[in-house]
């Protein structure tokens, strides 16, 4: 990966990650992520489908995109893993609280009260 397409999508709040399913076909979704040592990390519902499909294959793509999804640059090709360690998952966590500070921690606060914290799942994506 460039240096430029790296702080390109360093310096947005959104990515598209995409993952794919049995047929083939990509599924698209945009996203809050943190970099990391060189490595993304994201959160989503545990039963979300994105996780489903990480849990069958790895491969993956992101690119930077707007809030809704519109792409802002081109795909880059990664893999991705749904990361079952505690370790892993607090590495996580805090590279997303150090990009996305107060925002995070309100996400957090009412994922508690919901019940939804517990049912997260977190992702790492492997630049490639």
């Amino acid at each position: 990966m460039n240096a430029n397409h790296s702080n390109f999508l360093e310096n947005g709040n959104y990515i598209s990650f995409a993952t794919k399913k049995r047929s083939g076909d990509w599924v698209a979704t945009p996203v809050w992520f943190a970099p990391d040592q060189g490595n993304y990390y994201l959160f989503s519902a545990g039963n979300a489908g994105k996780v489903k499909r990480l849990r069958n294959f790895s491969e993956s793509r992101i690119a930077p995109c707007t809030m809704t999804g519109t792409l802002t640059g081109e795909w880059l090709d990664t893999h991705a893993y749904v990361l079952d360690d505690p370790a892993d998952q607090a590495t996580a966590l805090k590279a997303l609280r150090r990009k996305y500070g107060l925002q995070m921690l309100t996400a957090d606060f009412f994922s508690r009260l919901t019940g939804k914290m517990a049912r997260r799942a977190y992702i790492r994506i492997e630049p490639q």
